[in-house]
């Protein structure tokens, strides 16, 4: 009965205007219109052709402005993900292995359990993959190694998505590429126009140094430069995370945490601000930076260890920093996306705590998000992070299944993440024209950054990078317990 009365009222409120209007409407016309077809003929035929024609100049003229002023919308054309070759897996027993075979651990055995223990709770399955530079003892840390892990993973992204789109590389206008910690000279805009012959005029951007959050960031730049571009114009972004370069050859926990959950992975999307071929409509995007807090700004940082050396360090309290940055975010997203029905909710739980608060402390309504969208692609940082969101925003298990089977058959690819999570929602067939997506993700500084996405076109077929091995998913996860 209460989710019968749930649905009602979600119902109404959210289709209030259109009831409003037909009842109006209804009442008008049983009750007789006052104006006859004839009548409104004969005082058209009275007035001056000048005026009326004026009139309708003047109204064509205001509806253009308005149209003008409006932000022009920004679509999904296509988006691609790197799909890593088998040679290229680094199973459980591989990862024991090299662990046990890593000179800086075997001197600090409570490390070694350390890491040994973090691979069997992460939520990483055996599949995942990391570069050849990886599978070296001791790891190849070169500039060449990580050249040809970039061109491997991002022109396998790019050539992913050209194949699929009707978007040529002469047709970019922007290129946007994001990559944290690797940033070589030329830098990777170049390497991209020098491979695919881009335009000279074509306007290019590497964004470094945002973390796993740049892939958002860079959507949402898109956005903004698509919106005041001429109509079809088209942006090319490129998310990635180069592993080679960066590969953490000391003892210290805090430091070692990277090196067991990230593996390499590429995304690349294409946006336009016209209709045409586009999979997805992009709607609202929100980015929150908390960098002014000392604490925040530490969370995820670049630095040398106590040793000289050079490695980036987690902070323990990272999943409690990414609930809070997520809470500032939805402060903002929330009104943007929600049905009016939920507002209301909300609205009337904050009055509720201001007239009651000389009860004590009040617990505020917490919105569905549910009602709003029907997928989530939650950045899956570690089973630690797609928990403490699950339980911030009361989803379901199926609500961020593609989130944990994502970090099961791929590991933390980074920025990228949330597109090989939205690819799992389709290789399942489960996206349907008009629904809405909600991406999530975190980065260094701290900034947390949200996407809705509504579907305009599914995809057609299951191709992409879960291609051969969705048909196994979900798989049922072991319960370790808590993270570490």
């Amino acid at each position: 009965m209460a989710k019968l009365l749930k649905t009602s009222y979600h119902l109404v409120v959210n289709n209030f205007l259109a009831i409003v209007a037909v009842a109006f409407a209804t009442a008008v016309f049983r009750r007789g219109w006052p104006v006859s077809i004839d009548d409104l003929a004969g005082w058209l035929h009275a007035q001056r052709p000048v005026h009326l024609l004026t009139a309708v100049i003047l109204m064509a003229a205001v509806a253009k402005l308005r149209r003008a002023r409006r932000p022009r919308d920004v679509y999904l054309v296509e988006y691609g993900c790197f799909r890593p070759k088998p040679c290229f897996r680094a199973p459980f027993a591989t990862c024991r292995e090299h662990v046990h075979l890593l000179p800086y651990l075997l001197v600090d055995k409570e490390s070694l359990s350390f890491a040994i223990r973090l691979l069997e709770r992460s939520g990483l399955g055996e599949e995942t993959c990391v570069p050849h530079s990886y599978h070296y003892m001791p790891p190849d840390s070169s500039l060449q190694a990580a050249r040809e892990e970039a061109e491997l993973v991002i022109f396998s992204a790019i050539d992913e998505v050209f194949a699929k789109a009707t978007v040529k590389p002469a047709d970019i206008d922007v290129l946007i590429v994001n990559c944290s910690i690797f940033t070589p000279t030329p830098v990777f805009v170049d390497m991209v126009a020098n491979r695919y012959k881009l335009r000279s005029d074509v306007q290019s951007l590497n964004l470094s140094g945002m973390g796993c959050g740049a892939g958002l960031v860079s959507v949402g730049l898109a956005k903004n430069l698509l919106q005041v571009a001429p109509p079809g114009s088209h942006v090319l972004t490129v998310s990635t995370e180069i592993l080679s370069s960066q590969y953490y050859v000391g003892s210290e926990r805090a430091m070692l945490l990277p090196n067991c959950l990230f593996r390499m992975g590429a995304a690349a999307t294409i946006l336009s601000n016209t209709p045409q071929h586009a999979r997805f409509k992009l709607g609202r995007v929100v980015r929150t930076m908390t960098a002014a807090r000392d604490a925040d700004y530490r969370c995820i940082f670049q630095e040398e260890d106590d040793k000289g050396i050079l490695g980036v360090r987690l902070s323990k309290d990272l999943t409690t920093t990414a609930g809070n940055a997520l809470k500032r975010n939805i402060v903002a997203f929330g009104p943007l996306v929600l049905p009016a029905s939920e507002q209301i909710l909300v609205a009337l739980s904050l009055l509720k705590r201001k007239l009651l608060s000389w009860r004590g402390k009040v617990r505020l309504y917490r919105p569905d998000f549910r009602t709003a969208f029907q997928h989530f692609c939650i950045h899956a940082g570690g089973r630690a992070v797609i928990d403490e969101v699950q339980r911030g925003l009361g989803l379901s298990d199926e609500d961020v299944e593609a989130s944990r089977m994502t970090l099961h058959r791929f590991g933390n690819t980074s920025s990228s993440l949330v597109l090989y999570e939205l690819a799992y929602t389709e290789a399942k067939g489960r996206m349907r024209k008009g629904d809405r997506v909600w991406m999530i993700s975190f980065g260094s500084g701290f900034e947390c950054s949200c996407v809705a996405l509504e579907c305009v076109k599914p995809a057609a077929d299951a191709d992409g990078p879960w291609a051969d091995c969705v048909h196994r998913y979900p798989v049922q996860l072991p319960d370790v317990g808590k993270d570490m």
